[in-house]
């Protein structure tokens, strides 16, 4: 058995109170504003568009007895109409529409990394956050003039926001010392869980309640917060400990010396090691198949709750949201249990490992069984997706975390490599869940949950066999003073002891358990 690991004495050095939580509170508030920008849509254009008649010239595959059980099967739950339903955009337009986003996603991922390595990613962070705001304030205006100017606010929106993760990621590979990482990043990242939650629930309530047509208020309200967000963000946060104007003394050698690094250099960068290390690649296998789920429910979920399960906009919306309450739950509570399994029991690369595939197998399990659920059950439906999705916050403490295990200088660009390729999902699921449901009825929404379910299966397959965490030696800093520990078990360490590592030991020693 390989020894535990020993990080710099952290005597005296805050916890909730010290500036990389303070970070993480922050940044937890701007990952909420930046799902509620991307997802708000999704349900907006429930009330957007006017209602449509079933395609009956395309269901050549349904008899008329089935086409009856499509449409009397159930009690449907009684909803006012929308009079305020202003446009009359066919299923291929609302996917295209939904879709759009992402095409921009893809464009400044691995520039965003590249730009946050070089020149920090607060700056990178924080302007793109008014970009964003600036999009989402002016789709009621350009909605009314032409759903193709909506398409190109959704591009531009994606172009803005592609750089947050990357740049995110770039900055716990300076803030996040080891043992802390899956509790920093997954509450971090946890913050998008909360505004899929608000952008679900907030906006079914603001499509009945609101003003400018009650859905034009969405966009307004989550645009004018966001803007107040990237203010708040310029003025407390900073790139990385060395360069925060007011951090303590105990801190910054802590952190510091957690991690080995010195932040400060200008740096070459390893592109071809990049791009050809194998434990990246794992990562991008389970980055891509998770995103296929998680963009298809994102975009596909209130129109699945209303078509199938047959829930009202306010019920849609509030049921909408409920999944996205257990992902913020297990995603917080997962990142406590991985960090602390990893600091007693079990080596890093187990932990990630049997993380993302419990993450995966059983919200493959719960998919499959959301397409055999009838609207007469549909509170069965609406449990089972909240537990197949509940369980995706366990990613955050698996492929989310791991580049900044074996790459920390380089996390942001790592990221920005993976989330590039992942963003395919994000342009093709709404398309693929559109073509697959023309008529929406069950038995086709059943192949959307088939394909999801088979590409996560496949993820858990390759993460869950080959994933790593040992530092890459390409990534590891010239002057980097991190050690690693002979495999000798009879050796005692001072914590062993019961005695703290003094301020001497500055070195992570970490070793794998076998």
């Amino acid at each position: 058995m390989a020894e535990k690991c020993v990080v710099p004495d952290n005597e005296g050095v805050p916890v909730l109170t010290s500036k990389r939580w303070i970070l993480a509170y922050v940044a937890i508030v701007g990952f909420f504003f930046l799902y509620c920008v991307r997802t708000n849509i999704s349900v907006a254009i429930v009330c957007m568009v006017k209602t449509q008649q079933m395609n009956i010239t395309t269901a050549g595959n349904l008899t008329q007895e089935n086409l009856a059980d499509v449409t009397q099967s159930c009690t449907i739950e009684e909803s006012k109409g929308f009079d305020t339903a202003e446009f009359d955009w066919d299923k291929s337009i609302q996917s295209a529409i939904l879709s759009s986003f992402f095409y921009g996603y893809l464009l400044l991922q691995i520039p965003g990394g590249w730009l946050a390595v070089r020149f920090g990613g607060k700056r990178v962070i924080g302007y793109m956050f008014v970009v964003n705001a600036l999009t989402t304030l002016l789709v009621p205006v350009c909605a009314r003039v032409d759903y193709r100017l909506v398409m190109a606010l959704r591009i531009l929106l994606g172009i803005s926001s592609s750089v947050t993760y990357p740049a995110m990621q770039s900055m716990w590979g300076l803030w996040a010392p080891p043992l802390e990482r899956s509790r920093l990043a997954s509450f971090t990242y946890s913050g998008s869980l909360i505004g899929n939650i608000f952008a679900f629930s907030a906006s079914g309530l603001l499509c009945e309640y609101g003003f400018d047509n009650g859905w034009g208020s969405i966009f307004y309200i989550i645009g004018i917060g966001t803007f107040l967000w990237a203010c708040l963000w310029m003025l407390v946060v900073a790139d990385s400990p060395s360069k925060h104007p007011t951090i303590s003394k105990q801190e910054r050698r802590y952190i510091i010396d957690s991690i080995g690094d010195k932040d400060d250099e200008v740096r070459s960068t390893p592109w071809k090691k990049l791009f050809l290390c194998r434990a990246n690649w794992t990562c991008l296998t389970a980055h891509f198949c998770n995103n296929w789920m998680h963009y298809t429910l994102m975009t596909s979920l209130p129109t699945f709750m209303k078509a199938v399960l047959k829930f009202d906009i306010k019920t849609n919306g509030v049921l909408s949201a409920v999944p996205y309450i257990a992902m913020v739950v297990l995603s917080i509570a997962g990142g406590q249990l991985a960090d602390w399994l990893i600091k007693n029991y079990f080596s890093t690369r187990f932990v990630r490992r049997s993380f993302q595939s419990v993450s995966f197998l059983c919200s493959a399990a719960c998919l499959v069984g959301v397409g055999f659920v009838t609207c007469e059950n549909r509170y069965v439906a609406v449990a089972l997706l909240t537990t197949a999705v509940g369980l995706e916050g366990l990613v955050n403490s698996g492929y989310m975390v791991n580049t900044i295990d074996f790459a920390p200088r380089y996390a942001g660009l790592l990221f920005g490599i993976n989330n590039t390729i992942s963003t395919i999902p994000g342009m093709l699921a709404p398309l693929v869940a559109g073509a697959l449901t023309p008529n929406d009825t069950p038995e086709e929404w059943r192949n959307v949950f088939y394909v999801c379910a088979g590409l996560i299966s496949l993820g858990a397959l390759v993460f869950g066999c080959t994933a790593q965490t040992d530092l890459e030696p390409w990534a590891r800093a010239a002057n980097s003073e991190v050690t690693v520990a002979p495999p000798t078990p009879a050796k005692k360490l001072p914590e062993e002891h019961g005695v703290e590592p003094t301020s001497k030991e500055a070195s992570v020693i970490c070793s794998e358990r076998l």
